[in-house]
């Protein structure tokens, strides 16, 4: 606003300005944060958006703006493979699994492809919630493929 209007001009009758952030769901998104950040780590981010009209309702980019200063849920970069994770898990859910059902962290190896997780670890039988959150490359793809190719494919399809 101060490079549209300039720094501390007086406006007859004054601004309204309009966000479409919800503050009740902005300070439960940011708690949620600060309760889970030991298992989230401190450079996750939550966005969260209207199903209506995909606006931002509730955003928190990280929890050490001082030290780190960069929002990572508006400048941050993934790969395609971690932002399409999330189809994925949907999927999952609507062909029946819960996030409570677990799936197997391990190597897997398909056509000669044998995707690993970033730390280079397996966790082992996890569920589905701790898979996605903590965007395990093994358990996603085991899940797929269980799930099934042509389910994921139809899914992004439908979301565009």
């Amino acid at each position: 606003m101060v490079d549209k209007y300039g720094a501390g001009q007086a406006f007859a009758g004054g601004l309204r300005v309009r966000s479409t952030i919800d503050l009740n769901l902005q300070r439960a998104v940011e708690q949620i944060g600060l309760d889970h950040i030991a298992e989230l780590g401190p450079t996750t981010s939550i966005v969260l958006l209207d199903n209506s009209d995909a606006s931002v309702v509730a955003m928190v980019g990280g929890y050490d703006f001082e030290n780190r200063p960069f929002n990572l849920a508006t400048n941050g970069r993934r790969q395609p493979g971690s932002a399409f994770k999330p189809l994925v898990f949907l999927a999952a859910l609507e062909a029946g699994w819960s996030p409570s059902d677990s799936i197997d962290d391990a190597p897997i190896r398909i056509a000669g492809w044998a995707p690993e997780n970033i730390d280079g670890k397996f966790d082992g039988r996890i569920t589905l919630a701790q898979a996605l959150a903590r965007s395990r490359n093994a358990a996603t793809v085991r899940l797929q493929e269980a799930v099934g190719r042509g389910r994921v494919r139809a899914l992004a399809e439908r979301l565009g």
